[in-house]
């Protein structure tokens, strides 16, 4: 019995410990050290949080630029991907439909080369960034559906410019731009 007794006290203890009081030291640093990132990254214009800089968005609006497909719609609770392999059926058939949907829509000749991000969905679905490239081909369609002169367009380019994030730890992953931060940039444009 006096066995079980302590067993019982150093469970509670580390029970706390762990459960409690661990908990609460981390979260307390993380938000006095990085609150904004402890938060989710908030993006918050107008009083008004328009999304996350971490969770990627659906735009179809020809005055946006598009994001990554997603399988599951940018739906951060059931995130993942769509797992099919290369040789499935399946994916051939989204990839050669995205490549077509984004031709049109950007009104790109078929020779133009389209980076992968832009046929492939990612395997969380949730990808905010693109590449550079593929922001660059989308300028001159939002260029012409927000009626932009020569210098709000180059102001677009500029943009790109300015918002294009290094490799993460300057060796992971390539460059890429936030669409949802190039999106609100971009509406600021006169």
């Amino acid at each position: 019995m006096k066995t079980f007794i302590i067993s019982l006290k150093i469970f509670l203890f580390f029970t706390i410990l762990t459960g409690v009081v661990y908990p609460l030291l981390i979260t307390g640093i993380v938000q006095v050290v990085f609150p904004a990132k402890a938060n989710g990254s908030l993006i918050v214009r107008d009083r008004r949080i328009v999304g996350s800089e971490l969770i990627g968005q659906h735009f179809d609006s020809a005055i946006y630029f598009t994001s990554r497909p997603s399988v599951i719609l940018y739906n951060a609770l059931p995130s993942g991907g769509s797992n099919y392999g290369l040789t499935n059926m399946k994916l051939k058939g989204l990839v050669t439909k995205r490549k077509h949907d984004f031709y049109s829509f950007n009104q790109l000749d078929s020779l133009t080369t389209i980076p992968s991000e832009m046929v492939f969905a990612s395997a969380s679905g949730l990808d905010p960034h693109i590449s550079p490239q593929a922001a660059l081909l989308q300028v001159d369609r939002i260029a012409k559906a927000r009626y932009f002169n020569d210098e709000c367009r180059q102001k677009m380019i500029n943009l790109i410019k300015d918002l294009t994030e290094g490799p993460q730890f300057l060796c992971l992953g390539k460059e890429r731009v936030n669409v949802l931060l190039l999106n609100l940039e971009t509406d600021r444009i006169q």
